[in-house]
């Protein structure tokens, strides 16, 4: 007989005899099994033992388990929730928008395994990092030196780079305080010619609640600031390969060091929650209403005065009859900002300079002549946002207005300028089956994306103008890798600042690239 056979018949007699044997359960426990388990297991030879028994065995547990007011554990349980959570590997924000949620907590019976976990024993770890290579296709005649602002791998003398590279570190660490800690180990060194792959802080905040309901919220520390939905959305969840430098020149980085105030009722926790475990490509859960102060110089950046600045955005979900879900919002913020300077030689006569109203850290003097330029020059915007969730065709649109600094037509100094510009993309979400070439989901789309105006974070402010499309697709091979291939033809402001005398700044790149960039999740 099978050693399995023997420990069944052990725990079937043991189990026959508990209502007899009172010490091996309390009276509300007590287990009878049914009387022909017993004449079946006299009937039948061992060899026909195993299936029975172990299908006996699993009726006695998930008796034994109703009796405890316990929901019976499928033998599946522990891997599927392992699979589940690995199927929603490839957006981390799914983890934070459940974390932000408010989840009633389930009746169980107080036991060793139900004890309150200590505070370190309710983080989790998740991240991804981000591979890129760009390869210049076309370059028109008279046309500036390749560079774009979000990614240091187009231009000359450059081939792969890591352009994320990034460890999170969340959870609700107490019923009213939620932790959220992000370093980039792929930054760069401010004016390092030859440096890179440095850890910086991306984010590192904590969430209040002010309700166990996670309806009313205070997140203090340097996180994201809620000017454009583009911006809120993880690098991790985009499509594109970069934001739209329109809306994503309002706040370097994304995020600064301050305190904002979110309200976020359940029905919207949910919205958020959903559209991302749906691979809808959300923003996550930053409210439906947001208001805060934050420095205003931008995220891992030195503030320069002492003025603050003030947004705040509304956003409105919407779950159409159809269940198609929709996004409406707008927001904007106002402050002063500090423009830091750099040595450029202007068109004409005059000479290698430092323009005329941006701050200056060259020497002791020229600090002291600069520093009346530290209250900083008036910065203001205010944006819209339509988001058509991928259901299965998508669409998604902002548009910026303001003012802000901005070198003048001389290039020779700064001054008040308006600024507008935006972009619009249109995406089809393609799932394939597993048994076909090319299998996961596929994500091809199309995007325009237009700015003029001051781009304040960029050395002087230089006046830009942008001009592109981009066309690619976003394969999502598997939750754990994801390959993004595009073709970027653009028209953009070169916003490097060149200092040598006889040489020029701010040209127009006009050119195409190819772009590729491999993600993987973890």
């Amino acid at each position: 007989m099978t050693r399995r056979y023997w420990l069944a018949t052990f725990l079937i007699a043991l189990w026959g005899h508990s209502a007899q044997a009172q010490s091996f359960a309390p009276p509300s426990l007590q287990v009878t099994l049914p009387g022909d388990l017993a004449n079946e297991l006299n009937n039948d030879g061992p060899a026909n033992y195993d299936d029975d028994i172990l299908r006996r065995l699993q009726r006695a547990e998930a008796r034994l388990a109703e009796l405890e007011g316990l929901s019976p554990r499928s033998p599946d349980a522990e891997e599927s929730s392992w699979i589940e959570h690995f199927v929603h590997l490839y957006d981390p924000e799914i983890a934070i928008a459940r974390e932000q949620s408010y989840q009633a907590e389930p009746s169980l019976p107080t036991t060793e395994a139900s004890k309150p976990k200590k505070w370190f024993e309710k983080l989790s770890i998740r991240g991804y990092a981000q591979f890129r290579i760009n390869e210049e296709i076309d370059m028109r005649a008279g046309s500036a030196p390749a560079q774009y602002v979000g990614d240091r791998s187009i231009g000359a003398d450059q081939s792969f780079l890591i352009r994320r590279a990034r460890v999170i570190i969340s959870g609700d660490v107490h019923e009213r305080l939620y932790v959220y800690l992000q370093p980039d180990f792929a930054s760069t060194v401010p004016n390092s010619n030859d440096n890179t792959f440095y850890t910086q802080i991306r984010d590192w905040y904590g969430d209040f609640y002010l309700d166990l309901d996670k309806i009313h919220r205070l997140r203090v520390g340097q996180s994201k600031i809620p000017y454009g939905w583009e911006n809120l959305q993880s690098s991790s969840n985009r499509i594109s390969f970069d934001r739209n430098d329109a809306l994503n020149s309002a706040v370097r980085n994304e995020r600064d060091l301050g305190v904002i105030y979110y309200w976020t009722p359940i029905w919207a926790q949910d919205f958020f929650k959903e559209v991302l475990e749906e691979g809808l490509k959300g923003s996550g859960n930053y409210g439906v209403f947001g208001i805060g102060l934050y420095n205003g110089q931008g995220g891992s950046l030195l503030e320069q005065n002492d003025n603050l600045h003030l947004v705040s955005r509304l956003t409105l979900p919407i779950t159409l009859s159809n269940c198609q879900r929709v996004e409406l919002g707008v927001q904007g913020y106002y402050g002063e900002y500090a423009v830091i300077g750099s040595s450029i030689d202007p068109p004409g006569p005059t000479g290698v300079i430092r323009p005329v109203g941006t701050v200056d850290f060259t020497s002791a003097a020229t600090q002291a002549a600069s520093a009346r330029f530290r209250e900083g020059w008036q910065d203001k915007r205010i944006a819209g946002t339509m988001v058509w969730y991928p259901q299965p065709i998508g669409f998604q649109t902002e548009w910026t207005v303001g003012e802000g600094p901005a070198l003048n037509a001389a290039q020779t100094e700064l001054e008040e300028r308006s600024l507008r510009g935006g972009y619009g993309m249109l995406f089809y979400k393609l799932k394939r089956p597993e048994d076909c070439w090319f299998a996961g989901t596929w994500l091809p789309y199309v995007r325009y994306g237009y700015f003029q105006g001051g781009y304040k974070s960029e050395r002087n402010a230089p006046f830009t103008t942008i001009n592109e499309w981009e066309f690619g697709a976003e394969w999502q091979i598997t939750p754990a890798a994801e390959l993004t291939l595009g073709y970027l033809t653009t028209d953009r402001t070169n916003t490097t600042a060149n200092g040598l005398a006889g040489s020029s700044s701010y040209g127009q790149f006009q050119g195409d690239v190819f772009r590729a960039q491999f993600q993987i999740n973890y």
